[in-house]
């Protein structure tokens, strides 16, 4: 292998493996996930517990 292929396969290997510690991290830091519902003005909804439905297959 050349060495130009080389250093791009290494490059890839650390953004792959470097995407992939950062979205563990972030999980660990807000397990509940970054999704928060907003109304049309971009403001956060309160969403009561018991409000939302889960669908069972």
């Amino acid at each position: 292998m050349s060495t130009s292929a080389i250093i791009m396969m290494v490059l890839a290997i650390a953004v792959i493996w470097g995407g992939l510690v950062w979205a563990c991290v972030r999980l660990m830091q807000n397990p509940e996930g970054s999704v928060e519902l907003l109304d049309d003005d971009g403001r956060p909804l309160e969403v009561q517990p018991d409000t939302v439905r889960v669908r069972t297959a």
